[in-house]
């Protein structure tokens, strides 16, 4: 499917009462990116020897450009940007290229409750908020203290006249206590209710609500994710987007409430299937008038490939409906397993009903059409 960024305006005409009225339409996309993962195998992976510095822009260079059609890509960033040491599991932080690296790559906004945030205590906490600040990248979930929580809880997104107001939570931070003054956004039904009520005052066109909960590597939302769910529905939040089990679970479309109950990994060194792969969803929300609706809502399945390139692993978020016809530059194992990642994701979206499959267009702006890479690929 072949999309333009563009500000989306037409007319309307309403008949009322026997006139016709005539009101103009304005429209915004956003694409909600799964767990970004910094496992020590990636940071090995962005050292670059030559310069003693690290570089991530390689990971993301096939899904930039679905990154770059929407208004907003949002991301869950599931490490700290903590400073050195750089170290993946159990307690993460990251370099700051890999935020550097998502920046350039089109994703604007991203959310920081998840159970990872704490790992490296206050010091991480904080100076992941300052490298996020330092880039201009919006963010929320987790709070300096109280005034930074009331300032930027919730984040609101605003484009075309449509303003968006983005909460976000985590069930935990595995065991690891937050500091004073820290905030973080915790899944607890007041605190969550409060919230809601306190977007609402701002007068968005729709609340999102940016959920890390769920059992990890479970394919179906447990009870707990499905009674929260129905927290915030009540509540009036529109869409709720689920991260944390590493590997996806079904979308739920219905009366005019969107929820993704798990986005899996985007970027990681799961390589154990199904937590290989993940999916990026896109939705269009459109404005008449005074309301707001979801126009459109389709995804884009995603799958990390980890080729041995130049004797070092490299890791490369791949658009699946780009590869399974083309194999281009992988390798056949590879490729069987991105096929074989294919359809057990669409097996479990097999009840969508208003919800389609994107197909990447290798004809947008920005595609990479041959890797650079292409000598010395080995098995992955």
């Amino acid at each position: 499917m072949a999309l333009k960024k563009w500000l989306v305006v037409f007319i309307v005409f309403i008949v009322s009462n026997g006139l016709l009225y005539a009101q103009e339409a304005a429209s915004v996309s956003l694409v909600f990116v799964g767990d970004v993962m910094g496992h020590g195998t990636q940071i090995k992976s962005a050292f670059v020897p030559e310069t003693k510095q690290y570089s991530y822009e390689g990971c993301f260079k096939y899904v930039r450009n679905i990154f770059e059609e929407a208004d907003f890509t949002i991301a869950n960033l599931e490490v700290t940007l903590a400073g050195p040491p750089f170290k993946g599991y159990p307690q993460f932080s990251s370099p700051d290229a890999l935020a550097i690296a998502m920046k350039d790559a089109g994703v604007n906004a991203m959310v920081t409750a998840n159970n990872h945030c704490v790992d490296r205590r206050r010091k991480g906490l904080e100076r992941t908020i300052d490298v996020l600040d330092s880039l201009a990248i919006p963010h929320t979930g987790t709070f300096k203290n109280q005034s930074d929580n009331e300032r930027n809880n919730p984040m609101l997104l605003r484009k075309n006249g449509i303003k968006i107001a983005l909460i976000n939570y985590t069930y935990g931070t595995n065991g690891i206590p937050v500091s004073k003054p820290n905030v973080v956004n915790f899944l607890e039904k007041d605190v969550v209710v409060a919230d809601i009520e306190k977007a609402k005052k701002l007068r968005p066109d729709k609340i999102i609500a940016f959920v890390h909960w769920g059992l990890e590597y479970q394919t179906q939302a447990n009870k707990e994710q499905k009674m929260f769910n129905q927290v915030f529905k009540e509540n009036g939040v529109d869409v709720v987007i689920g991260s944390h089990p590493h590997v996806v679970q079904p979308i739920e479309y219905e009366e005019d409430h969107f929820v993704v109950y798990s986005l899996g990994n985007f970027i990681s060194n799961q390589r154990t299937a199904p937590r290989d792969g993940g999916v990026m969803v896109r939705l269009e929300l459109t404005k008449i008038g005074d309301k707001t609706e979801v126009s459109d809502a389709g995804y884009y399945l995603t799958w990390v490939y980890t080729p041995i390139i130049n004797g070092k692993k490299e890791f490369m978020v791949l658009p699946v409906t780009a590869f399974e016809q083309d194999a281009q530059f992988m390798d056949a194992k590879a490729h069987k397993r991105l096929i074989k990642y294919g359809q057990e994701a669409r097996n479990i979206y097999k009840n969508n009903i208003k919800i389609k499959e994107y197909f990447f267009d290798k004809n947008l702006p920005g595609w990479v059409k041959n890797s650079p890479l292409l000598s010395g690929v080995g098995q992955p």
